[in-house]
């Protein structure tokens, strides 16, 4: 993992999430992004010609890795890491930290330990029981300045995980409105 992937995913663990009604948006345009209850892979696909993943991490960790929060909006037991950029036409847009309880990858119509590069949005909300909640807005701190992020708690099949996303600099949340 490059060290920039690094520091981006530090970052995105030192975010203060905040409730959406008392967040400050900096503009609709980021409003409607950070608050977009479908999939953020969908979306993305519709300002691109091609939308990739590059998989960084794919491994079980224990509970003890998670911090209190992570464990209050899933489970306390060990869950499956998955780390990615979602690339908008070779442009690194999204950076993606998800994590999902042991008992949520059972009885799912996908093997989710095997995705691979195709984006998470995509299987998901390709399900027939997928919702979204608790979500979360915040600012993380970045070698780039202040990023845009969300965390939000999706459930497949009546079963959790937590998804956080980093909007990076190149990133479509970013385009300024027009007058």
């Amino acid at each position: 993992m490059n060290q920039m992937i690094a520091l981006y995913l530090s970052a995105l663990r030192q975010v203060e999430w905040q409730q959406p009604e008392t967040f400050h948006f900096p503009t609709q345009i980021a409003r409607d992004w950070l608050l977009e209850q479908g999939s953020l892979s969908r979306l993305l696909e519709t300002y691109c010609q091609q939308l990739n993943v590059d998989l960084f991490h794919n491994e079980v960790v224990l509970v003890d890795q998670l911090d209190d929060q992570e464990v209050a909006l899933l489970a306390e037991e060990q869950c499956l890491l998955r780390k990615v950029v979602l690339n908008g036409d070779g442009a690194a847009w999204i950076l993606g930290r998800t994590l999902i309880p042991q008992s949520s990858l059972s009885d799912q119509p996908h093997d989710l330990t095997r995705q691979g590069e195709v984006p998470l949005g995509i299987t998901v909300f390709s399900s027939e029981a997928v919702r979204r909640d608790a979500l979360q807005v915040g600012w993380a701190e970045t070698p780039q300045g202040v990023l845009l992020a969300r965390r939000s708690r999706l459930w497949m099949n009546h079963k959790p995980m937590l998804v956080a996303e980093l909007f990076l600099p190149s990133a479509p949340v970013y385009t300024k409105e027009s007058v």
